[in-house]
């Protein structure tokens, strides 16, 4: 049996180099073969950088026999063109969150990868963390009794516009940067997909992207989500769960450093207390999550694919909502 899957990396992004191109450098499942990236200079330096010896441009990754799947960190607007192509190539993919700009783009790219039996994952690596399986442990053992609502938020001080998130054919803006996150850890504590999305965005005028988001999500049977995020803001990466018997708040819930703890506060009826998470590095364990998927020597605790196209689904309800100034069922979005 094949013992680590073997990268090649599509795009050489910040998180790339910080995070994820460390974490599959590391691990006992994975392993770095080839880097591609628009330019040669670039491709270059990011080899030297991780000690590979094969580099060169996209086309490059893809056609390499030795290469067994790609990490996709293009900007969000490219995902579909090259997880398409990858599956095609016959490469699993990691690609990068948000997956794609539409509901449509992530059917294309799931079907590619069912078409050619690879495995497509959007790269959420919070959602691997371990407090969030405290999180989930507190709810099954009923410390919040039945579940009423969640609410995240997540911003950050104002990033320049030449960044391209803010630019609209690369697709840039808050809901596919960072409102993605919230929408998917709500769906994670409810294990259910939303009934429908009221969700506002406020547009920069200049450039037409979209800054803050103001999020609803309804799960029916009285349960609810809410999000608030935004570019021009005090730093904020967190989210509450209220339910009958109790409530808890997890600080840094999308992004922390792997040398930090996370902290838990639960308040009910039986205790008041501040739950330490020992520090982890969520990027290490979606790689070694993905590659024992895709390896066959553990099973995920989701379907890739499934959980891409259900996520997908929440965010173009949340464009319509924004665009239509209505409620959007999910049942609408075909």
């Amino acid at each position: 049996m094949q013992k680590k899957i073997r990268f090649g990396i599509i795009g050489c992004s910040r998180i790339a180099a910080n995070s994820t191109l460390p974490a599959i450098q590391t691990s006992q499942y994975a392993q770095i073969v080839n880097i591609g990236s628009r330019t040669n200079e670039k491709a270059q330096k990011f080899a030297a950088q991780f000690g590979c010896n094969k580099y060169g441009t996209y086309e490059d990754v893809l056609s390499d026999e030795d290469v067994d799947a790609v990490y996709i960190s293009t900007p969000v607007g490219l995902h579909e063109e090259w997880a398409v192509k990858a599956a095609n190539a016959g490469k699993h993919v990691l690609c990068e969150k948000s997956s794609t700009t539409s509901y449509l783009s992530a059917q294309k790219m799931v079907l590619s990868a069912k078409q050619n039996n690879t495995r497509l994952m959007e790269g959420f690596m919070f959602r691997f963390h371990p407090s969030h399986k405290k999180v989930l442990e507190l709810i099954r053992n009923n410390a919040l009794g039945r579940l009423f609502s969640f609410y995240g938020m997540y911003g950050f001080q104002a990033i320049p516009k030449s960044d391209i998130r803010y630019n609209k054919n690369l697709g840039g803006g808050i809901l596919n940067d960072a409102t993605c996150y919230p929408i998917c850890a709500s769906r994670i504590i409810f294990g259910k997909e939303p009934i429908g999305v009221t969700c506002v965005l406020n547009l920069d005028k200049e450039t037409s992207i979209d800054e803050r988001a103001l999020i609803m999500m309804n799960y029916g049977n009285d349960q609810f989500a809410q999000a608030a995020v935004g570019y021009g803001l005090f730093y904020q990466s967190l989210y509450s769960v209220w339910g009958s018997e109790g409530f808890l708040k997890l600080s840094r819930s999308y992004n922390i450093p792997p040398d930090m703890s996370a902290l838990l506060t639960l308040n009910n009826a039986k205790e008041n207390n501040e739950i330490s998470i020992e520090p982890a590095n969520h990027f290490s364990l979606m790689i070694d999550g993905f590659s024992k998927e895709v390896l066959g020597i553990d099973q995920a605790a989701f379907n890739f694919e499934d959980d891409l196209l259900n996520q997908a689904k929440v965010m173009e309800a949340a464009r319509l909502s924004s665009l239509e100034n209505r409620f959007i069922k999910l049942s609408e979005i075909k």
